[in-house]
């Protein structure tokens, strides 16, 4: 009994002990990608161009918002968390206005080149930074 209660006691202490950023920007990466997948979905399945679908889209973009509006980084990274939380402002604004829009007009032309350009750009500097921070 007394070993184990010693070793509660050390995991709390240990817990306690990590920053509270720890992991945290390994999961905003994650929700990155599920945002990105629902926005996937709808280019690749003309089926999942319907309003559920922009709302998946919307609201798993939303998450990562909220989650990196309420995640800090550790001083030395402040800097690079600055960056990624601009980053995916600009990338969640080209979805909202230019990609969904694209894709629901089906206008191959303008999502691929937004898609396969700027936002291709952002989502590997977004990833590079998660990694810089969590790293």
């Amino acid at each position: 009994m007394k070993i184990s209660r010693t070793l509660m006691i050390a995991a709390l202490l240990l817990g306690a002990a990590l920053p509270t950023w720890a992991g945290e920007f390994t999961v905003i990466k994650e929700e990155i990608k599920t945002a990105r997948q629902a926005l996937v979905s709808m280019v690749l399945y003309r089926e999942k161009r319907v309003p559920e679908q922009q709302k998946l889209v919307k609201d798993t973009a939303d998450l990562v918002s909220e989650h990196l509006r309420k995640v800090s980084a550790p001083a030395k990274k402040a800097a690079e968390a600055k960056e990624l939380k601009e980053t995916w402002a600009a990338f969640k604004k080209t979805r909202e206005e230019e990609l969904v829009p694209a894709i629901m007009r089906n206008d191959r032309a303008r999502y691929e080149k937004v898609a396969g350009g700027i936002q291709k750009e952002r989502l590997d500097r977004m990833y590079a930074l998660i990694d810089s921070i969590e790293g």
